[in-house]
């Protein structure tokens, strides 16, 4: 009796697209289902060493929501390396001119920090509003039931 060992031969197409819809959706708890599905780990062929994960499309991201008091209080940083130079954004200003960073960040963070989590976060495709150009795809929708 022998073991199935996927191989690193034909993966990209067997993969699947999927449509997340980010509405009235919770961001750490929608990022967690987007992470699991872009590693791979719902598949019961996941390898920690190959990428098996689908894509993932998310739209409306504009309208996904946070708890609690974070919306006043979370910030986003980045370094430019050199002395002062941190910048900080808050999370109101993120949500107004940026809503598809908010969900990025939020996912790759989540992702492992290595060549193969960069390839796994190149599935990902966020947009602020419903439309998007993957109709060529048919994706899948999704549901992702967040509390």
């Amino acid at each position: 009796m022998s073991t199935y060992f996927p191989s690193g031969k034909n993966l990209a197409e067997n993969r699947r697209w999927f449509v997340v819809d980010a509405k009235d959706k919770t961001v750490g708890r929608l990022s967690t289902e987007i992470a699991m599905v872009l590693m791979g780990k719902n598949k019961p062929d996941w390898t920690p060493f190959l990428d098996v994960g689908d894509h993932v499309i998310v739209i409306n991201a504009r309208h996904a929501r946070i708890k609690g008091a974070k919306a006043d209080q979370k910030n986003y940083y980045s370094h430019s390396g050199y002395p002062g130079g941190l910048k900080t954004i808050s999370y109101r200003r993120m949500m107004e001119n940026n809503p598809e960073k908010v969900i990025e960040f939020a996912v790759q963070r989540m992702l492992p920090k290595t060549k193969l989590g960069r390839a796994m976060f190149r599935k990902l495709n966020v947009y602020a509003d419903a439309e998007h150009p993957h109709s060529a795809q048919s994706p899948e929708p999704l549901e992702i039931n967040t509390i």
